[in-house]
Formats: C-alpha cells, structure tokens, sequence
C-alpha cells in the first residue's frame, strides 16, 4: 500500500500483485479519475431526515474532484434513485454540476475519437463537453446509466433517461448506451448484437480508452453472450499501438450470484481490457482485485448512501482517485464524512437468555434487553464517527440503526413501531430498527393467492416471520412483481401473453411508462391476427386456433426474454435483509464463478461497423417474420452522425458533414485539448482485434 495525499492507495501492474506500481509519477503522463458509482440521488427525499443524505454527499465527491484536481470524474451508473427524477432533484444535480465542473482550468487531455460520436442528431453541439467552444468545462464528467436511471419510453427521439437530459446541458457525458440492432433491420449476423465502442483519450505518453456498457437485464446479457453477439470495437489508425491502450470498462450489473444467469460472472470480459469499474453492488470494495486466471482487475467503489438496511451499506463508504500512467495504475481511497453513520448488528434471544440477560416468557424483559442492545449500537455509531471526524466542533448526523432478532422461542414480542418511538431523535430511522426473524422450519405452505400473504418464492420469507416484521420490511418483501404474476396466474387470458403482460405492468409501475401494456397490447394482437388470418378456421374452431395463436406468441415470447431456471432448493441459506438495490449476499458461495471460471468476450472484424438507417424507437414485441429467435424489446438508436474533419488516419469511406451556419462574436472559451498546442485532432477507426472469438458453450446449469 502507498500514502497517496494521505490516503491509502492499492495500486497494480498487469499481472502483478497490487502493490506500488507508479513509482515515479509524471504529471504531464499521468492520468487522474476519481470513481464514483451509485449516488441514488433523490433517494428517500421526501424523508425529513434522510432526505438531503445522497445530494449532499454528492457534493462532497464534486468538491473531492475539485480540491484533487483531477482529470475527470467517471461514475458508473445509478447516478438517480428514480427513472424519472423530481424538479427539485434535476434541479439540485445540474446546479451542483454548473457550480464544481465548470470553470477556465485547462484540460489537460486530449480527445482522439470523434466528438460527435453519440451526440444528438439534429443539433451541432458535440457529445462531449468540453469539445464544445460555447462551453467551459474544468472537470469532465463521464457516465453510464444503471439499471434505476435506464433509459424509457419511445417517440421520434427514442428512449431516453435523465442522463441525457443532463448531457444536452452540457454539464455532463452520456456514454455506454446500447444500440441493439433489430434482427429483421439487417442482413449480416455481424451488425446484430451489443456493440462497444470507446471513448479514446490521451495525456502525453498515456493512451485510454473508456468502454462503458449501461444496465442490461443479466438474462439478455448473457443471451448476447452466448450468442456471441458482444463486440468490442478497437481504435485503428494513428500512432498508438493496439498494446498500448489502457482499456477501462465500466458495468452496471448484478455481480453476486441470484440463481442461473442472473448475475455477469467476473471471468467473462476480454483480455485486453486492463481494469472493470463495478456499478450497482453497494458495498465498498474499491481496492483492486485479481480475476484468477485473467490479466485484468476489478475495483468496485460501491454507493455514496445507504438505500437499505443491509449489512453491506455499513462498510465504510469511499471513492477513489485513479492514477493512470502507461501501464500502470493505483488508487487512493478517499473516506466519505457525509456519509450518514449505520450500525448493523444480530441478536439471539435463547441466547441471551441462557447468558440471564433476559426471560424468554417476560416481553418487559425483552424490550429491556433489545433497549440495551439499540444502546450500544447508538454508542458504537458515535465512537466510529469520532474515529474518522477528530475536528472539533463537527456534528454527528443521527446515525442508522438495524438489530435483526432471532424470536424462535420467545412467547411475546413488543411492537417494532410501538419500540421505535423510544428512540425518537436519537436514530434516523426509528420506525424499523427492529427486524424479526425465527429460525427456519418444516411448516405448511400458506394458502395459494392469499391478498395478505402471497405466494412468492420460499426464500423470500423462510426466516422471517411474517406477523413481526415492521410494515417497511414487510413492504419491501411484498414486491409488485410477484402480486401481478400472481393475480394473472389465476385469471384466463385468452389471448395476451402472461409474461409479457407481466413485463409490461411492470414497466408501467417502476419506470413510469405511461405506453408500455398499450404497446404490449397492441403487438400481441397484430400477432395473433396475423396468425389466425394465415389460416382457414372455421367458425367452431375459433377458440381452438385462438389457444393455438397464444402459445406460438408465448413461446416466441419466452425464447426473446428467456426466464432462468431455478436450482432445485436443499435447504441453503439465502441473503436476507437486502433490497435490489444493493445486491448484498452473506454467504460465501454466492460468490462462485460459473464453472468454466470464465466467458470469452467476442471482438468484431476488420472495418468500421456498418451504420443502420432505422428509426428510433421500441422494437415490436413480437417479429413481422415470426423467425424462432426474437429479441428482447430494446430501444433503437440510429447511428450518430459523423461531423468532425477527416484525418489521415480516417477511413477514406467517412463524410465529412457540412459546418453550422457561423454565429456572430461571442465570449472565447479557453482552448482545450490537442488544440492548445497547435495539433490537429486525429480521429480513429475501429476494428476487431486480429483474436478469433469461439462461440460461448454454457453448461446446463448457467
């Protein structure tokens, strides 16, 4: 470990243990990044207490970034806590942006790919920032969509998110959406699939490359994957050499195992790239970690604030600053101090009963132990604070607590609302510090489609008992999810697809998409009509072809979006007290690599990849071709429009679009970049790396 700034730094070489590896840092060669990953910001905004915790820490990154003067700042994802962000949270972001990442400091990088490259089509303004002359920007920064800011909707402009809102503000740079091809729209196996190309930049002797892939549902990813349909695009042209680039790539997905294909395995990335930034789990582990039988490392700075009461969110909180030279890089962990302070603890009362400090058949002395218990959490939470704040005069914030409760053999519990009220001004969440648990036994399932009590999957409820949870716990088992698939499995539906039906209520609830069962509808129709209208059916044998039209539409339904087979259930202990935001596992075993230990990424061929003329939009649920393979509904993007000035390194085939009208005089924004010393900027190509990729083979069990 190294001192960076006085902080602790892990740093690594390309197969080498994470030790100092920039031994003699170079300034002019050195790239500087500070990592982020999950602000959520806007989560719980409404609460009087907790409402401010994600904006103002935040600001606190912004002006770590600032103070550090670094590079640029990358964030991975979940930058919002909702879809559609309130006015007031939009309002916060941009002016928090405005205030720490604009300014006159030079930047001290130059960009080599296209500035144009992603940018929105229609307007002269580049993609990225800081290429604009009508802009000044001190600290670029960069981002990916997580799964809680993905893109929605469809219209003449496409699915959108609040990302690109931020980016035609300019205060910010929107990379990493996936433009998925619709099978039907091209010819060439090719041009289907997930395609990566790079932001390339460059500081002196260092060469970087940023890929970035936002939120792709787990199953759809390794649908790609195992259709060996994941390109990643490599730069062509100009004078640094394939070897040469640091490839950093950016992911927001599931990382601990939740069942088959439901998680991207550690070993599935390219050998090129030299470092994978892990969004969307929560808890911190930002110093860098080796992938055995891999030349690349992950560091996974985890969220700025706790959006629910796991044990993961009380890990102490960091981000990091990466410094990038040649092949080299490390990265110096920066503690958060606005960080609200949470203790996580367990209590088993047949053990503190036999330890005397509580009877097992007396609730008062119950309530009394868990007092004492609450007590010396609050206390711990103090003292840590103190740890990490020793200036005078600072005030703690009221801290986080959770005590989960073994209650297998005590007769009364106290109210876990009732309780709360003793600690009012004292904890931040008074109304669930309590959760109940009892220790898994054989007992008879609940009645099927039981309003109060539905029937999800058994562990989602096999340590819990249902009766003592507070109502937050109880809410946040009680997903939406599974009261629509339960109310639809008990309707009739002749026609409309359950799972698709499914697929679209939720899409209505937890993305706002005011179109999404209109479209499912829609489609479903035009699909069974086209069905029935190929046929001659006989008035009597309506409803027979009718069945018929359903079960064609589900099963192209089912192999577009395939649903993962469940493990058979022996008794394992499952995580418990997370939501699916932080994605946090207790046991070990979920942790294991698929049992090949890795996937190998494919890489695409010679020659820039083709543009596609396709309008924006959703595509249709089910294929015009009714071909056996269907894709899952993605929005569709058409291909930027290219408008930066050829170089020689540029294919000859590439246009050069015409300048926007000239504008009157205007205040001059300083000079960035390769221009500042009088270089042209070079624009590179990509292509496929010279590797021929083998079609992925998965066990049954992936």
């Amino acid at each position: 470990m190294t001192s960076v700034n006085g902080t602790q730094a892990a740093a690594s070489e390309v197969g080498d243990e994470p030790n100092p590896s920039i031994v003699q840092p170079d300034p002019d060669n050195c790239f500087r990044i500070l990592l982020a990953t999950d602000n959520h910001i806007g989560y719980a905004e409404k609460d009087p207490i907790r409402g401010q915790d994600a904006i103002n820490t935040f600001k606190e990154i912004l002006e770590i970034a600032r103070d550090a003067e670094v590079d640029f700042i990358l964030l991975a994802g979940d930058l919002f806590h909702e879809n559609r962000p309130s006015r007031t949270c939009m309002h916060q972001t941009i002016a928090l942006l405005r205030e720490y990442t604009l300014g006159d400091k030079p930047i001290g990088f130059e960009l080599l790919s296209d500035p144009y490259d992603g940018s929105t089509p229609g307007f002269s303004f580049p993609a990225v920032n800081y290429e604009d002359p009508n802009l000044n920007v001190a600290i670029p920064v960069f981002s990916i969509h997580g799964n809680h800011d993905d893109p929605q909707g469809t219209g003449p402009e496409g699915a959108l998110c609040a990302l690109d809102v931020l980016s035609v503000s300019g205060v910010l740079n929107y990379f990493g959406k996936v433009d998925l091809v619709s099978d039907e729209a091209v010819q060439d196996d090719s041009e289907k699939g997930i395609k990566i190309k790079p932001i390339l930049l460059k500081k002196g002797t260092t060469s970087l490359a940023l890929y970035g892939v936002g939120n792709v549902k787990d199953a759809r990813m390794h649908y790609e994957l195992r259709s060996n349909r994941v390109k990643m695009y490599m730069p062509e042209g100009g004078d640094v050499a394939e070897d040469d680039w640091f490839n950093i790539l950016l992911v927001h997905q599931n990382r601990v195992k939740h069942g088959p294909q439901q998680s991207v395995p550690e070993g599935m990335f390219d050998d090129s790239i030299r470092l994978v930034v892990w969004g969307h789990e929560h808890d911190c582990r930002i110093e860098p970690e080796k992938v055995e039988g891999k030349g690349y490392w992950i560091t996974q700075p985890g969220s700025s604030v706790a959006t629910s009461l796991a044990p993961g969110e009380a890990v102490p909180k960091h981000v990091g600053i990466m410094s990038i030279q040649g092949s080299q890089f490390q990265i110096a962990q920066i503690p958060l101090k606005t960080v609200r302070p949470f203790e996580h603890d367990e209590a088993e009362l047949a053990y503190a009963a036999s330890q005397g400090r509580c009877s097992l058949d007396d609730k008062d002395s119950i309530t009394n132990f868990l007092k004492e218990e609450v007590e010396r959490l609050i206390q711990q939470a103090k003292k840590n604070w103190k740890a990490s704040n020793p200036e005078p005069g600072e005030t703690m914030m009221l801290p986080l607590i959770r005590l989960k409760v073994e209650t297998t053999d005590a007769k009364e519990m106290t109210n876990p609302v009732r309780f709360g009220q003793l600690f009012v001004g004292e904890v931040a969440n008074p109304r669930d510090i309590l959760q109940y648990y009892r220790k898994k036994k054989m007992a008879e399932r609940k009645a099927k489609n039981n309003p109060d009590l539905p029937d999800q999957e058994e562990e989602d409820w096999e340590d819990d008992d249902p009766t003592m949870l507070t109502t937050n716990d109880r809410l946040a088992k009680l997903r939406m999810a599974n009261l629509v698939k339960q109310y639809l499995q008990a309707q009739n539906l002749e026609v409309l697809v359950e799972n698709g039906m499914e697929d679209a209520v939720m899409r209505f609830v937890e993305k706002d998409d005011k179109d999404a069962i209109k479209d499912f509808v829609s489609d479903t129709l035009k699909m069974v009509g086209r069905d029935m209208r190929s046929k001659e059916v006989d008035e009597e044998d309506v409803e027979d072809h009718m069945l018929q039209a359903k079960e064609h539409a589900a099963s192209q339904y089912a192999e577009a979006r395939p649903i993962p087979k469940e493990k058979p259930k022996k008794g394992k202990g499952k995580k418990k007290d997370s939501d699916e935001d932080s994605m946090l596992a207790e046991d070990d075993d979920h942790m294991d690599l698929d049992s090949d230990g890795s996937f190998q990424q494919a890489r695409s061929s010679k020659g820039q990849g083709k543009a596609t003329s396709k309008g924006r939009g959703q595509k249709p649920l089910f294929d015009a071709s009714e071909s056996e393979e269907e894709e899952e509904e993605e929005e569709v993007m058409p291909a930027p429009k290219k408008r930066g000035a050829p170089s020689a390194s540029t294919a000859p085939t590439r246009k050069t679009a015409a300048k926007p009208p000239a504008k009157g005089p205007a205040k001059k924004a300083p000079v960035r970049g390769a221009a500042a010393r009088g270089m042209q900027q070079s624009q590179l190509t990509f292509s496929k790396g010279g590797k021929s990729s083998k079609p992925i083979e998965l066990s049954d069990s992936e």
